[in-house]
């Protein structure tokens, strides 16, 4: 009797696979052959889930934005305003070991959106909703009265997004002085001036 293959969790496998390898070692040094060996299979295997390899790093890209959307609607389950905009800044910052993991992939995946008119897109989309989701809490946090700045919400959103991305390349770049403590005082320092008028 052939052996059934589970496709979904094979293909799920190869990307688990892919973001790792590409965190730990760089996007060079994620070759399909090295990719297929670290998720356990023969090189051929994996076109038969990827045409290429750009089609598995859009994959592994939209494998990690999708997992820190995850922890995001649980931290901001029953929060609004600021606060669930702290939350969600929390999740995106690299704090932890996972986060900082998942933004050496991140990073490494930007290099190749410049060339990489699919890659880019996919991008521009998931940062557009994280945009639109600080717009949304700006807003709820003038309504709470929690945000009084005269700076606008789409400026402010601008500021954090830049920020936000900022902060993954420095916690690479710039080690233990932009580490965790660092980064919540500037995010901290940051919300406090919405409060402002």
């Amino acid at each position: 009797m052939p052996k059934l293959v589970d496709h979904s969790e094979r293909r799920q496998r190869i990307i688990e696979a892919a973001w790792r390898l590409i965190a730990e070692r760089g996007i060079d040094a994620a070759t399909m052959r090295e990719i297929a060996r670290e998720a356990g299979y023969a090189n051929g295997a994996l076109t038969h889930y990827f045409a290429d390899k750009e089609a598995l790093l859009r994959a592994a890209y939209e494998h990690v934005y999708s997992a820190t959307n995850g922890r995001v609607a649980v931290a901001v389950s029953g929060l609004d305003g600021v606060e669930a905009l702290r939350a969600f800044c929390r999740e995106v910052l690299p704090l932890d070991d996972l986060q900082l993991e998942e933004a050496r992939m991140v990073l490494s995946v930007w290099s190749r959106a410049i060339v990489d008119e699919a890659l880019e897109a996919v991008h521009a989309e998931s940062m557009g909703v994280w945009r639109s989701m600080i717009v949304e809490w700006l807003r709820e946090g003038r309504d709470l009265g929690q945000v009084r700045t005269s700076t606008t919400d789409d400026v402010l959103a601008d500021q954090l997004m830049t920020q936000l991305m900022g902060a993954q390349v420095m916690a690479l770049a710039g080690g233990s002085a932009v580490g965790p403590a660092a980064q919540e005082a500037v995010l901290e320092e940051w919300i406090s001036r919405l409060a402002r008028p």
